[in-house]
């Protein structure tokens, strides 16, 4: 090759060796995602300048533990290195990244990518959490050992990359010399491991201290229970003042705006459509960002993994596969995402079922219409001196969903007549306290993904309620309000016969439309309508103590149980599309979801007339 040919790089390793952490460190925002053709699994590229002034284009493939392929994650990333894509040249060089900590686990891979006789460097990744836990790698030994240039990086450090930049501004190491293909591979890392890593313990003191109770059978579900419990009683009892000061911030920017603004079509677009409807949303940024701060610090400990082991043997009753933990605690963030993760489930069965069940998981999206709800019709007081009610019935919402989803799965599993399921294997990473630099970014980039929402498809959704709501203008002899005469007010009450017998008004129609789009929409779409109807009063008036005055307890009971269900995202649907290639699975998710949302609406509103 010319020195001023890009340099074509694959980064390859096992799952959580710290690949994309370090891909994102070569290239910054210089990358793009988009699919492999022909497969739903994800491709990341990027491009990065060496010192020396090369081009260089990064490959980040997706996780394997081995070339012989278990699922389509690892099918792909076989073919690429393999040139079996059309669509993906072959790279000029694989580095291989490995956990320093766990090198007993990632070598074997190594040894296996050594094989293929191609240009590669191993990275010793997460050096410096080796470092501390008192190993010792001689890496010139390894690399003697491995025949293969051996750098250490440190992903998560602004300098961590500068070893392997300054190994890829080197000649193109030569391939290295042909193994023994018949040497068992464990038997191999064994040898490597004595010859050139020292390992104080198996395992650190600190880590079997506090595995001992959080794996405990019977400990460890209790734990895991408070810290869920804990969570959503944090959510409602630490966001308070925080939500005040920006409900009071909407509201003064309402009333300098309708004060000093002329009556007319300007003033109601700005107060009633974008402020009230924004404004409505925007008021629970506190509560999804403190979820996610709780979310964030357990998965940057290690929890998270600990929490799918406990969990593993009841999905695995409930016919989910071990597997289906992390794609369904990614639905909890969102169903897209989670619904994308199922690729790592090897058998079709088992990720068709998670795919199913993925949208009943309560995402983040839902928060706003909950904290709503429960704001509205569950008074705010404390149970037993020191558990809030509120945070009770937020916890009881999400426990409904997991149980769901369970039992959805349960049922699909006997009709299927199945038995794929396999216990889940899985890395336990080491124990450690969350990074403040991670979490203040992971915090940064959920406030700018809701922001962008409220700017963007909320705000776009809160104009399109406010012109329904607004247009057409009633005749001088109409007696009701003018939003009854309007679009949206005909929309509404046609579909009404449906959503009576829930106890749903015309209001609450007209604000599941656009929430089809996105849930946090039925928030700003009730505001923007209340706002309207009520004129200026209404406006500048919270939206919670409207909806607890003008709506009965079982309405706001039976909205709840409907969005546990629903499928109000018609991205996830697109999703769900994209990852079966099956519009059956589709309309078969669909009528099941709006089912079941039916039903126990309906039972819900009985419920809250019971109980009035």
């Amino acid at each position: 090759m010319s020195a001023a040919a890009p340099l074509r790089l694959a980064l390859l390793g096992n799952p959580n060796c710290g690949k994309t952490a370090l891909f994102n460190r070569l290239t910054g925002a210089r990358q793009k995602v988009a699919n492999y053709a022909g497969v739903t699994v994800e491709r990341k590229e990027g491009r990065f300048t060496l010192p020396s002034g090369r081009e260089v284009s990064v490959l980040d493939l997706p996780g394997a533990y081995s070339l012989n392929a278990t699922s389509p994650d690892e099918a792909v990333t076989r073919d690429v290195v393999l040139g079996a894509r059309n669509d993906t040249a072959q790279p000029d060089l694989i580095v291989a990244v490995v956990d320093a900590t766990n090198l007993r686990l990632h070598l074997r891979f190594v040894l296996e990518l050594s094989r293929l006789g191609r240009p590669m460097i191993v990275a010793l990744n997460m050096m410096d959490a080796a470092r501390r836990r008192g190993i010792v790698i001689d890496r010139e030994v390894l690399a003697r050992e491995l025949d293969l240039p051996v750098i250490e990086t440190v992903a998560v450090d602004k300098g961590g990359a500068d070893a392997l930049c300054a190994a890829l501004d080197a000649a193109l190491p030569a391939a290295p010399r042909a193994p023994e293909t018949d040497v068992d591979l464990h038997a191999r890392v064994t040898a490597l491991l004595n010859a050139a890593v020292s390992v104080p313990r198996r395992t650190a003191l600190i880590d079997d201290a506090l595995d001992r109770w959080a794996l405990h059978p019977v400990v460890g579900p209790v734990i895991l229970a408070a810290v869920m419990f804990l969570v959503f009683q944090a959510v409602f009892s630490w966001a308070g003042p925080f939500q005040d000061g920006i409900e009071a911030g909407v509201a003064w920017l309402g009333a300098q705006l309708g004060t000093n603004l002329p009556a007319g079509m300007l003033k109601s677009l700005l107060v009633d459509g974008i402020i009230a409807g924004t404004g409505g949303v925007l008021v629970f940024l506190p509560q999804i960002l403190l979820l996610f701060l709780f979310i964030l610090c357990l998965e940057e400990s290690g929890y998270l993994p600990r929490a799918a082991f406990l969990l593993d043997r009841v999905m695995l009753a409930s016919g989910l596969s071990g597997r289906a933990f992390i794609p369904l605690l990614s639905s909890f963030a969102c169903a897209i995402p989670g619904i994308m993760a199922t690729r790592s489930i090897p058998h079709p069965g088992d990720r068709l079922i998670t795919i199913l069940v993925a949208p009943l998981m309560t995402c983040s999206a839902r928060l706003p219409v909950y904290a709503l709800l429960i704001g509205a019709f569950v008074p705010e007081r404390s149970v037993l001196g020191v558990l809030n009610l509120q945070g009770l019935v937020l916890f009881g919402l999400y426990l409904a969903g997991i149980l769901s989803a369970l039992l959805v799965a349960l049922v699909v599993k006997l009709v299927r007549r199945e038995q794929h399921g396999a216990a889940l294997l899985l890395e336990l990473p080491s124990w450690r306290l969350p990074n403040p630099r991670n979490i203040a970014i992971g915090l940064y980039e959920r406030a700018s993904i809701f922001i962008k929402r409220v700017g963007g498809i909320i705000l776009a959704l809160s104009v399109l309620i406010w012109f329904l709501a607004s247009f057409p203008t009633p005749p001088a002899d109409w007696a009701g309000t003018a939003v009854e005469y309007s679009y949206a007010g005909h929309i509404g009450r046609s579909m009404q016969t449906l959503f009576a017998p829930l106890g749903f008004n015309w209001q609450i129609c007209v604000a599941l439309i656009p929430g089809l789009a996105a849930r946090e929409v039925a928030v700003s779409g009730l505001a923007t309508v209340y706002a309207i109807e009520g004129g200026q009063d209404a406006a500048s008036a919270a939206l919670l103590p409207l909806l607890g005055a003008q709506w009965s307890l079982g309405t706001g009971l039976a909205l709840m149980a409907w969005y546990i269900y629903a499928p109000q995202c018609l991205s996830t649907l697109a999703v769900m599309r994209r990852e079966t290639g099956s519009w059956r699975v589709v309309g078969a998710a669909t009528a099941y979801l709006f089912g079941l949302a039916w039903l126990a609406a309906w039972f819900a509103n009985l419920l809250g007339r019971w109980l009035t």
